[in-house]
């Protein structure tokens, strides 16, 4: 005789409803949740039919305390998803400090670039991020590097008309 409680053989179909629950939870920033699914064995990098992993989500979305459990449970801020994107450019974009700083610090580098090779530090010139500017370069960010059209980050503000970017990168160069 079987026991009721005893976890039964998921099929198809039921695993890939409670992987969608589990991308929710990360996308809603639950930590209590993904600490506890992380404890049983989830995989901390699991990735969704997009290929964002569910530290992308929850820094994505801006919840710094599923950041922290999932990164104490190794999960790797350089996995870039389908569209070669890191966590840290979905951070740079919203324009989270914080998440940043929590990314950078649970690992992912600073000079990390998505598939065209764009960094985070463009990204922050090209919004305008002039506070995140000053962050990734102290973190050691290469104010140099090009993407793979040859474009710095002092280029991809221009680009955008960062003004403020503009001046300020401008400055740190004279």
């Amino acid at each position: 005789m079987s026991d009721p409680q005893t976890a039964r053989n998921m099929n198809e179909q039921e695993a890939a409803e409670f992987a969608e629950q589990v991308f929710d939870v990360a996308r809603k920033g639950d930590a209590v949740m993904l600490g506890r699914l992380l404890e049983k064995d989830l995989p901390p990098n699991l990735r969704n039919h997009k290929g964002d992993t569910l530290l992308m989500l929850a820094s994505y979305h801006g919840h710094h305390d599923a950041v922290k459990v999932l990164l104490s449970h190794r999960a790797d801020p350089q996995i870039a998803n389908d569209r070669n994107q890191l966590p840290i450019a979905g951070a740079v974009f919203k324009g989270d400090l914080e998440m940043v700083r929590l990314l950078v610090e649970g690992g992912a580098q600073v000079d990390g670039a998505a598939g065209d090779g764009r960094t985070a530090l463009m990204m922050a010139a090209m919004f305008n991020r002039i506070e995140l500017i000053d962050y990734l370069l102290a973190q050691g960010a290469n104010a140099h590097a090009v993407d793979a059209a040859g474009i710095d980050a002092l280029g991809a503000a221009r680009a955008m008309g960062a003004k403020d970017a503009i001046a300020h990168l401008e400055k740190l160069r004279a």
